[in-house]
């Protein structure tokens, strides 16, 4: 069986083997992968067939590994027996992992709050621990400035061999943002890209000098977006998911080349099957890019299903509600052990249906209900009208770009600069302060925080120091859950709607996502479907589900 691969491994710095070339085998790969871990374990030669015992004594006596494969590659040709079984059989007598010599594949959660990928051990999905993020990345991108990520991308792919395909898509755009890294080092600047809490960390430094990006699937889908706005997006997921990969290798996982992708039922967009075909066609592109040679896509209210399906010990009607950071998806599933070997899953889907609402919507709704009246939503001029909420709405969407290049526009400013003059309204001068300081997401992490604290305690204070010195706000539980309750119908808006396409009710209710265990949300659903609930790893569901999956379509 041959195999085309898109990249050269060096067998020797000054003699390189082309993989893509077809007279090279699958099996010729294979060997190669083994004698360099069979050496690597302090092995002998004598211990193994004659036909490859030549091939690691040669290793020993220092010639080149070019002419040991291509000998390996004619003895294979001569032996009787099947290189591919020896290889197989050698690898379990000295202990060597077969996935070492295998492409590796991996579930991965690219998500709306957290990135995450799983790969199966000891025949369960396991989360991988990445060295610099832990078990989950935050979605999140800093950089000095956004030209500036085109040519950092392109910095970390052309040693790898992968330049070729992304050069030739952004040519003109690319140019410009290399230079402007130049540019950049020469006054002084990094040309560093950062993820995660890092990232985060950078942002806060200083928000008001740098390109900071938090939950950029939530944006994937948006209408009306220009080409460059697009490729900017494509540059930003492959930018993170290079990050992923890298972490990855660095957590022992090489050669990771096929994975399987979570996506929720309706990406953010006002057209579901224009936003849902332009977010794949986006994440296809970066993956792509970044090296992932086989990718699928899987609905992530499946893939958690799929993980809770493992417990099961008989067939049970599931219905999934997974709320994610971004949207909310709901699948009616029929599960059960023996239904888990089916290979297709979409015969057992009865019902679907996906909208977004996530946990960034909880965090604008919190935002603007708590935290903006300080800022001076709300206020009411001498002539008894209250001042337009927009300005409010727009600051805390930091997952809208429409809202954020309003709020950060210059009509904005002139605007809020106007209302600052009444003294009734000397408060906005806070939120010109959030608008002139770039304190958008700033603010937004802070409502996210007390979100997190509110699923724990009946109150909160929020510290708004970084606004004006001793600023804080008292938040409740009870504002929060009146603040949510059109979330939460919209919600069970479509529960019911995948319940009717059923036609039947559930026997369980399983929740997953990092909003769903919320106390105020499975106590709305617990009310209103009087069902028993079961409440899945909040942000480890998904993911097990599409290492499930990945392992059964790639294995």
């Amino acid at each position: 069986m041959s195999v085309s691969v898109n990249w050269a491994i060096s067998l020797s710095p000054e003699n390189p083997v082309n993989l893509a070339n077809p007279c090279w085998q699958y099996d010729d790969l294979i060997c190669f992968r083994f004698i360099n871990s069979f050496l690597s374990k302090g092995s002998t030669a004598t211990k193994i067939p004659q036909y490859l015992g030549n091939t690691c004594r040669q290793v020993k006596t220092s010639t080149t590994k070019t002419t040991i494969l291509m000998q390996f590659h004619n003895n294979r040709a001569k032996s009787p027996l099947s290189c591919y079984q020896e290889i197989v059989s050698l690898a379990a007598l000295f202990q060597l992992d077969w996935s070492f010599f295998m492409a590796a594949f991996a579930g991965f959660d690219f998500g709306t709050a957290n990135c995450a990928l799983g790969t199966i051990h000891a025949n369960k999905p396991q989360v991988v621990a990445l060295p610099d993020h832990g078990n989950y990345m935050l979605s999140s991108l800093w950089a000095p400035n956004p030209e500036m990520i085109c040519g950092w991308l392109y910095r970390q792919l052309k040693p790898r061999g992968l330049d070729r395909a992304y050069a030739l898509a952004r040519s003109t755009a690319l140019t410009a943002s290399l230079r402007a890294g130049s540019e950049a080092k020469l006054d002084g600047y990094g040309d560093e890209v950062a993820f995660g809490h890092h990232g985060l960390e950078l942002y806060l430094e200083d928000p008001a000098d740098c390109y900071y990006v938090r939950s950029p699937k939530s944006f994937l889908g948006s209408s009306g977006v220009t080409t460059r706005q697009q490729q900017m997006f494509e540059d930003i997921s492959a930018a993170m998911m290079w990050q992923m990969r890298s972490q990855a290798e660095q957590a022992g996982i090489d050669n990771l080349e096929k994975v399987v992708i979570g996506r929720p039922v309706n990406f953010q967009g006002f057209n579901s099957e224009d936003s849902n075909r332009q977010a794949l066609d986006v994440l296809s592109r970066a993956a792509s890019y970044v090296g992932f040679k086989e990718v699928e896509f899987l609905y992530e209210p499946v893939a958690a299903g799929l993980s809770y399906e493992m417990q099961l010990e008989r067939p049970q009607r599931v219905m999934v509600v997974d709320i994610g950071g971004g949207t909310s998806d709901v699948s009616m599933l029929e599960m059960g052990p023996k239904l888990a070997q089916q290979s297709d899953q979409q015969r057992r889907i009865l019902g679907f249906n996906g909208e977004r609402i996530g946990g960034n919507d909880f965090d604008i709704t919190l935002n603007v209900r708590t935290l903006m009246p300080t800022l001076g939503a709300g206020l009411v001029d001498s002539n008894g009208r209250t001042i337009p909420l927009k300005p409010f709405f727009d600051a805390a969407e930091v997952n809208s770009i429409g809202a954020q290049t309003r709020f950060y526009g210059k009509d904005m400013l002139k605007f809020l600069q106007e209302l600052q003059q009444k003294p009734e309204l000397a408060t906005v001068s806070r939120l010109i302060k959030v608008q002139q300081q770039h304190m958008t997401f700033q603010l937004s992490a802070l409502a996210e925080q007390a979100k997190i604290a509110l699923s724990e305690q009946p109150q909160t204070q929020v510290d708004l120091g970084c606004i004006e010195a001793n600023l804080t706000a008292d938040v409740t539980q009870s504002q929060f859950t009146q603040a949510s309750q059109n979330l939460l119908n919209r919600i069970a808006y479509l529960c019911d709607d995948v319940m009717a396409q059923a036609g039947c009710e559930p026997d369980t209710l399983y929740l997953t996502g990092g909003s769903a265990n919320a106390p105020f949300i499975k106590a709305f659903l617990a009310d209103r479907y009087q069902k028993p609930m079961v409440s899945g790893d909040n942000f480890g569901s998904v993911t097990s589900g599409l290492t499930l999956w990945a392992s059964r379509i790639f294995s």
